[in-house]
């Protein structure tokens, strides 16, 4: 009788030092490369986006015009959706060290090539050598978190994650301001800019190289202990997940209905997103803003409330646990805001795109976890990418529709009034994803 009590102390105690060290493994993961992987994506986001700056600038010094304009801004999202996927497959065979690097160097360098573009073909070229460069970078952090955080922390950290972008375009905005009042060495202000911001990718090389780890085996941040601890809980939860779509082959998954949908909405997301980014700066100066930095600050304040607002709802979502809810909400505020937008004057216009930031980027953040839940592990790397890229694709179709009606019309209010409806739609068809809330709160309770 009293071996037996020892035993069952002994192994009390053994389940709630593994419980410690799982905790301890977790956070050092969040503490170790969450804030790299922000800072990354605010870098890449500023190099993606800075050139909705400089429309102007673009249109005078190299003729490139409104139509010209919002294609090869879309044209990063071509690349993206054709080399995502097979970026994002060699990041699981060569390790996030070596590949997160690569990625950031060469995006580094092809922005800082925007400097010197000399007509619509060769800012056509560099805008898709830019999808190139970046592909897999984005999904590549989300598998990265399927391998090294458990389901249940996966949520925030993606919120703080994405709250990257929102605040890469808070900073876009004073930064590039400051840095198109350079001149010299024969270079234009926008010259500047592409130097000095497509550098920032540049110097986070290094940095990528001493943190970020390949395996749990090599990591010098987690201790013995700690890494097998959350390999233990990483592949039980993959095990189960693999089990529960044992039935499902990689190209059933592929073809699924529901990651057709994944795709749908994540397009409408991006379709927001970047047809409000892009153009933003240009509809500030057609509110009569003409000076760089009153502009620059004026696009970065719709940011500025998205972020806090992501935060937000992030919480409430983790609290009440309907995510197709808050996604679904997100959507309708982000589609009244540029329904709103598209049909008033200047400045009750420029509130309502503040209200439609707020939606879209928290929808951004919110509906990830959906796909994450319903993918089996073993492909969830490809399939991630493939959402991403393919719904991306609205990254294309935003810009240039904004820039064949600038062109055509003086005007992009009527894109405005699309993307709300695009906006509404999407959050009508969430409903139609998986409701696993549920089933992952029972497994959770028993855990």
């Amino acid at each position: 009788m009293s071996n037996s009590n020892e035993q069952t102390d002994h192994k009390k105690d053994g389940e709630g030092g593994s419980s410690a060290e799982l905790a301890s493994a977790i956070s050092k993961v969040r503490r170790y490369t969450l804030p790299l992987f922000v800072i990354m994506f605010i870098t890449a986001y500023i190099d993606r986006v800075n050139i909705g700056f400089v429309r102007t600038h673009l249109e005078v010094d190299v003729g490139i015009g409104a139509a010209a304009f919002g294609f090869g801004a879309g044209l990063f999202f071509v690349a993206y959706a054709i080399f995502e996927v097979p970026a994002n497959l060699v990041l699981q065979k060569v390790g996030a060290r070596f590949w997160m690097t690569r990625i950031m160097l060469t995006w580094g360098l092809v922005s800082m090539s925007m400097a010197f573009v000399q007509g619509p073909i060769s800012f056509y070229v560099v805008r898709f050598l830019l999808g190139v460069a970046e592909a897999g970078f984005f999904p590549g952090v989300i598998y990265f978190m399927t391998q090294w955080l458990p389901h249940s922390n996966r949520g925030k950290a993606m919120a703080i994650f994405l709250s990257g972008s929102a605040l890469a375009s808070v900073l876009a905005g004073p930064i590039t301001g400051a840095l198109l009042h350079i001149r010299g060495l024969g270079l234009e202000g926008w010259q500047w800019m592409f130097l000095i911001e497509g550098s920032f990718a540049l110097f986070l090389c290094p940095i990528a190289l001493y943190l970020l780890p390949n395996s749990k085996r090599e990591v010098r941040w987690l201790s013995q202990a700690e890494g097998a601890v959350l390999k233990a809980a990483i592949d039980q939860e993959h095990a189960e997940k693999a089990k529960e779509k044992s039935h499902m082959s990689v190209w059933k998954l592929l073809l699924d209905p529901q990651v057709i949908l994944f795709c749908f909405i994540y397009f409408c997301i991006s379709a927001t997103i970047y047809g409000v980014t892009f153009w933003l700066p240009s509809i500030i100066r057609g509110f009569g803003v003409e000076n760089d930095i009153y502009v620059g600050f004026l696009n970065s304040v719709p940011w500025l409330i998205s972020i806090v607002f992501m935060y937000v709802f992030a919480t409430l979502a983790a609290r009440y646990k309907w995510q197709q809810a808050w996604v679904c909400t997100a959507f309708v505020i982000s589609g009244i805001g540029l329904i709103v937008a598209g049909q008033v004057s200047a400045f009750i216009a420029y509130l309502a795109l503040c209200l439609a930031a707020v939606g879209f980027k928290s929808a951004s953040s919110l509906f990830w976890p959906i796909p994450q839940r319903y993918l089996d592990p073993r492909i969830a790397a490809g399939v991630i990418a493939l959402v991403n890229s393919i719904g991306g694709l609205g990254g294309f179709v935003a810009p240039t529709v904004f820039g064949i009606l600038q062109e055509t019309t003086g005007s992009v209010s009527g894109g405005l009034v699309g993307l709300g409806i695009v906006a509404l739609t999407a959050g009508a068809l969430i409903f139609l994803t998986p409701k696993m809330e549920k089933r992952y709160q029972e497994k959770e309770a028993l855990n």
